[in-house]
């Protein structure tokens, strides 16, 4: 249930009218009254005359007004509320809609019945199966005003009583820090527009993708300008930027003019002053090893697509540690930087992974905010990131790239995870199913990018000489013995065989490679414990993660040598002090 306190208004004739009326796209049927502030009020919906009838009841609605002066009266004294129910909820009858609008009224202070004085004159409205429309006038019968301090928020603790009571669709209670929803106005028309997404929301992932990973405000009014977005920037006398607007170029009112959206009306954090908070950069801790110490700043290194996914697996999984472990605001700076990840890589994505993506994205970001302000900063090595993604160019489906890509969004899908985890320890409803919903498209797009690479180490894999594969498992139950059974019986087993011989091939030592990678967070929550160990071991070990130009698994294979498996040993002791 989705209650919406919509504009106040002047003239509650033209709200009465658009009530009763057919609607901007014919869709009202049969409107009528279901309940009103003394269950006397005239239908017009009923009525033989409905011009009379309408005119009647607007009287009545306003006639508190006549009580006090004029110079005492609201500039906007019409009240809107409407209340909507999901598509999968069950139908209600009028009177149970006419109970929940005395609900609704009762909560958000129009007229409580249980407190003392008079209420407001209400009316509620229905021309639909799934919604109910309130209208109320902000004069009470006594001549006060009604108290309506935070009446969205009690309309919204109402709605999650009312859902529970009803057996409707539950939804998670917010916060304040949801991005606003586009209006009916605008869904209707992003319809007849033949539009996927409304401007809105379209306009909120082109900002979100143009500030992914982005250095400076230069960059990032360069970058929405790439885009084709119409920007136009708000100038103090100063001379100052105080803010910007964007529109999309075939966005128009009715005056053939484009519409025009301020940062704060598409996202909180998108506002220029939220967006340049992202650009501080204090010292934040060393990377995990010297040899994987970043370049300072955010400047690009040069890199294709296969190398920036490696560098952002990297970082990603030092990402989920610090949620894992680190203080709430260094983990909201992650959060919001792991977006900038989303948005990047959704923005890279080959055609066959770049929907799910997409759609990822879109639901995380509204797992990047919460009343837990992000230490900007701390971020920094996700950030850059981002920007390598967005320098690296668009990603192949095959090849290095192909796999990479598969190897990064099982990193990522741990970090969503990992977020949507310490949301819901946090009660932050909205953000952790925001998070669990981000996943489940993420590993719709990993089986769609994985399932090449990973048919070519499991053909590998197979191939292995027997003995061989004893040794792996040896290796397996050694390494991971409560999940050796798990992973020697999962399809993707051979894959991992294939992998643990080739880093024994390229001078390893396979037990102290998957030891550490099988030390991580996280590996009961996979779906296959093989398919991740498969790429932790390919990133730790640098390993091509598309094998289709390696030489036969196991094929002149040799013991691993010794200054290699220090710097194996040196490089897991760096990583245990940096965490």
């Amino acid at each position: 249930m989705i209650p919406r306190i919509h504009k106040r208004g002047k003239r509650t004739i033209g709200l009465l009218y658009y009530l009763y009326g057919p609607g901007t796209h014919e869709e009202h049927t049969d409107p009528h009254l279901v309940a009103s502030w003394d269950g006397l009020a005239p239908d017009p919906g009923r009525a033989d005359d409905f011009a009379a009838t309408i005119k009647d009841l607007q009287r009545l609605l306003d006639q508190p007004l006549d009580n006090i002066d004029k110079h005492d009266r609201p500039r906007k004294h019409v009240w809107h509320l409407s209340v909507r129910n999901a598509p999968t909820d069950r139908i209600l009858t009028d009177d149970e809609w006419a109970d929940i609008a005395r609900r609704m009224v009762a909560a958000t202070g129009i007229d409580n019945p249980d407190h003392d004085g008079a209420g407001c004159r209400w009316a509620a409205v229905r021309h639909a199966d799934d919604h109910v429309h309130i209208i109320a006038t902000l004069v009470r019968e006594d001549g006060y005003k009604p108290d309506l301090d935070h009446d969205a928020a009690r309309a919204q603790a109402e709605a999650r009583l009312l859902e529970a009571e009803y057996g409707l669709r539950r939804l998670n209670a917010g916060d304040g820090t949801a991005a606003r929803r586009p209006t009916s106005a605008e869904r209707h028309k992003a319809t007849r527009d033949r539009r996927e997404r409304t401007p809105r929301e379209e306009l909120r992932e082109a900002v979100r993708r143009a500030v992914a990973g982005a250095d400076g405000e230069a960059e990032f009014f360069d970058r929405l300008a790439a885009t084709g977005l119409l920007v136009r920037h708000r100038v103090a006398p100063s001379g100052d930027l105080l803010g910007y607007t964007v529109a999309l170029p075939d966005d128009r009112n009715g005056k053939g003019e484009p519409v025009f959206y301020s940062g704060s009306k598409l996202a909180p954090d998108l506002s220029l002053p939220r967006i340049r908070e992202r650009w501080t950069t204090p010292a934040e801790p060393a990377a995990e090893s010297a040899e994987e110490q970043p370049p300072a700043g955010l400047q690009p290194v040069a890199a294709g697509p296969a190398a920036a996914r490696r560098r952002a697996a990297s970082a990603v999984w030092q990402a989920v540690l610090v949620v894992d472990q680190g203080n709430d605001q260094t983990v909201a700076a992650q959060l919001a930087a792991a977006g900038e990840v989303l948005d990047a890589l959704a923005k890279t994505s080959a055609a066959h992974t770049r929907r799910q993506l997409r759609d990822a994205a879109f639901a995380f970001e509204r797992a990047t905010r919460s009343h837990i302000r992000a230490a900007r900063g701390h971020d920094q090595a996700l950030r850059r990131a981002a920007r390598e993604l967005a320098y690296g160019g668009p990603a192949l489906g095959r090849g290095e790239d192909g796999a990479t890509t598969a190897m990064v969004i099982d990193m990522v899908f741990f970090l969503v995870t990992a977020a949507a985890h310490w949301h819901a320890r946090k009660g932050h409803a909205q953000q952790a199913a925001a998070a669990r919903e981000a996943a489940g498209h993420l590993r719709a797009a990993y089986r769609q990018s994985a399932a090449y690479p990973l048919g070519i180490l499991h053909e590998r894999g197979r191939q292995l000489a027997l003995p061989l594969q004893q040794r792996q498992a040896a290796i397996v139950r050694a390494a991971v013995p409560e999940l050796s059974e798990r992973v020697l019986g999962e399809a993707g087993w051979p894959a991992l065989a294939a992998t643990l011989a080739d880093a024994r091939a390229a001078g390893h030592d396979p037990a102290a490679l998957l030891t550490e990678a099988a030390g991580r967070r996280e590996l009961e929550t996979a779906d296959s414990v093989s398919d991740v160990l498969v790429w932790r071991l390919r990133r730790l070990a640098d390993l091509p993660a598309d094998a289709t130009a390696l030489p036969p698994a196991g094929a002149g294979s040799t013991p691993p040598r010794q200054r290699p498996a220090r710097a194996t040993k040196n490089r897991s002791d760096q990583r245990r002090k940096a965490r």
